[in-house]
């Protein structure tokens, strides 16, 4: 009987990360993952063992510290395909340099890692986002302006050499993820591995956690907005004018297919992104599928501040993701389906609180 061919995820428990997990479980893989502590993957564990999937299909790999150098020498051994998501992920951070150079170096440190030790590995995947694409600072690009995976957010990496701690938290965490992919690119052309590489830039990723949450505070800022909405409150999240979504399920598949695929991917970046969201459209969908939570979920002013089909408004930035809609030959999920899957994965939370 043949071996399963073994992907490894790294960050495997975090929200995106999870779900890529199954996602390649269900194409037939045997699953490594790492993550600073084994413990912390054990919820996940669970819910992967209840889904059918046994457990000599699962491996973890403990890795305290992403940027030190070997950090990744062991888990990289006889995996066919890396998907390579452990990095910082907040929006909140005043110091970039610890951001940055944790995801530039942990890039780095498993890319060399992959060279030196990864004997049967053949397409390596990169974690982007929109945000090492999108570039409002660009003078060049100003709105309308849609983009494109030939272009990147230098813009933020620029900003902060300039204000230093004074920088958003936003653009430290655009910077960061900037500054590591062009660090893997970088890596491939000076190394020249004879393995493939590819990366992958979704928007902002929504949709119910693979690991139910057992409280309010274990709700990934992603989804803080649709939770925010559905348990009533009066203030959220901000999704801002430029809020590209998509659906975890699109991510986690779009992983999968460019391991299957290396003959497309190879080289290739690819934006994930449905269309543009917003805080009016979230009241409208969840007001309309929970009639009975009309006296909790605000009303706002319903149609106001979206267009049809939560398309990307024409008058402002958008995103062009034809490339992996073509390559993939399927679309993206759209947003009321995402808000609707996201809301049932709160409901024990919203009829209990």
């Amino acid at each position: 009987m043949s071996q399963k061919p073994i992907a490894l995820v790294t960050g495997i428990t975090g929200y995106i990360a999870g779900w890529v997990a199954k996602y390649f479980l269900d194409a037939g893989y045997t699953v490594r993952g790492t993550t600073r502590s084994k413990a912390s993957a054990q919820p996940l564990i669970d819910v992967l063992l209840s889904q059918d999937h046994t457990a000599s299909d699962i491996q973890i790999y403990e890795v305290a510290d992403i940027t030190v150098p070997g950090a990744f020498d062991l888990a990289v051994k006889d995996v066919a395909v890396i998907a390579h998501l452990a990095t910082p992920v907040t929006l909140f951070a005043t110091d970039p340099d610890p951001v940055i150079r944790t995801a530039v170096e942990g890039a780095l440190s498993i890319l060399r890692s992959s060279k030196a030790h990864g004997n049967a590995l053949k397409t390596f995947i990169q974690m982007s986002s929109v945000v090492a694409v999108v570039d409002p600072r660009n003078p060049s690009a100003p709105p309308p302006h849609v983009f494109d995976e030939t272009e990147w957010n230098d813009g933020a990496y620029k900003t902060i050499k300039k204000l230093g701690n004074g920088a958003p938290g936003p653009t430290i965490y655009g910077a960061s993820k900037n500054e590591s992919e062009r660090a893997v690119w970088r890596f491939r052309d000076e190394e020249k591995p004879s393995f493939n590489i590819v990366s992958i830039s979704p928007a902002w990723v929504s949709g119910p956690p693979i690991v139910p949450p057992t409280d309010a505070s274990k709700i990934t800022i992603t989804n803080q907005t649709i939770w925010e909405i559905f348990a009533g409150k009066s203030e959220w999240f901000p999704l801002g004018k430029f809020a590209a979504y998509i659906h975890a399920y699109d991510v986690a598949r779009l992983f999968v297919w460019a391991a299957q695929h290396p003959e497309k991917a190879n080289g290739e970046r690819y934006l994930a992104a449905a269309g543009a969201a917003s805080e009016q459209a979230i009241q409208d969908i969840l007001r309309e599928a929970y009639p009975g939570r009309r006296d909790v979920i605000k009303e706002g002013e319903k149609g106001k501040g979206y267009n049809k089909e939560y398309a990307f408004d024409p008058e402002w930035y958008g995103l062009d993701v034809t490339k992996a809609v073509k390559a993939t030959g399927q679309d993206w999920i759209k947003f009321d389906q995402m808000v609707l899957d996201t809301a049932k994965a709160f409901e024990h939370l919203v009829y209990t609180a």
